[in-house]
């Protein structure tokens, strides 16, 4: 099971780090996607990262302002997150994907794991 970490209280315009890591099995062949899902709104695609780093996806509303990484072995995923907005605030959560790849399609991901809240402040 994957775990989100990194999430807290941060004001509008701060920045914030989130971590994934998997402690029972390595990810490293996988691509890795971000979900994030507000109070009343449906699940919203973030970010995707392919198994080597070679390839990363975003959505719409956070590009320029977030980035996706993963460290040389392949076993943790970041999400850095800058210039955060209140509308921002959402748990975030990270999946494995069935393939290598970076699709936003939540159904092309296994393996979620629990989510990290993060809260923006105006």
């Amino acid at each position: 099971q994957l775990q989100a970490s990194g999430g807290g209280l941060v004001q509008a315009g701060g920045s914030l780090e989130l971590s994934c890591t998997d402690a029972r099995r390595t990810f490293s062949n996988n691509g890795v996607g971000w979900f994030r899902q507000g109070p009343g709104k449906e699940r919203e695609f973030v970010a995707a990262i392919s198994w080597n780093g070679g390839y990363t996806n975003y959505g719409d509303s956070v590009k320029g302002r977030f980035t996706v990484s993963r460290d040389r072995a392949g076993n943790t995923v970041y999400l850095q997150m800058s210039s955060l907005r209140p509308e921002d605030t959402a748990v975030y959560s990270c999946a494995a994907a069935r393939g290598s790849g970076v699709s936003a399609n939540p159904g092309m991901y296994q393996y979620w794991g629990l989510g990290t809240q993060v809260t923006v402040s105006s």
